[in-house]
């Protein structure tokens, strides 16, 4: 019943306005009033910015001031418990990485005193491989001589 109650409404508003051409139409006159709101809560919104970024506190009073003062306060108190909260995860985040190296650099100091102990001195472990492999079949069938120099006539 209430939307029908409305919709009647809204029609008899827009038969009384056809004869008066210079009014605007109740969809406009909706507007208007939106309108003149969101503007009235923007310049409060906009003054209340301007009150906590310190550009507008000569027209407050004490109470005002002090009111400011603690909701800064606040704010301040937010910004640094989420700062610890960060800098807590990313000391956590670098406590893990340097066990982590600190184990592979172990495994690789592990690994190098396993190589310097196992090779001859002076030796390296490339020459030791080549070294200590077994020849391939028929090695002794070829010639692993070098002359240098014009071919000895025979």
């Amino acid at each position: 019943m209430a939307g029908v109650k409305h919709v009647m409404a809204k029609y008899r508003l827009q038969t009384d306005n056809l004869g008066k051409q210079n009014q605007p139409s109740y969809k406009l006159q909706l507007e208007n009033t939106r309108y003149a709101m969101l503007r009235k809560e923007v310049a409060e919104k906009t003054h209340e910015l301007r009150k906590l970024r310190g550009e507008e506190l000569e027209g407050l009073n004490l109470e005002e001031l002090m009111k400011l003062e603690k909701l800064l306060e606040g704010k301040l108190s937010r910004v640094l418990r989420t700062k610890c909260e960060k800098s807590i995860k990313e000391i956590g985040a670098l406590k893990k990485k340097e066990a982590q190296l600190m184990k592979e650099n172990a495994l690789l100091e592990q690994q190098t005193h396993v190589e310097t102990n196992v090779l001859p001195q002076g030796h390296s472990s490339w020459a030791i491989a080549n070294y200590s492999a077994d020849p391939p079949q028929g090695y002794d069938s070829f010639d692993t001589s070098l002359k240098l120099g014009p071919p000895f006539p025979n």
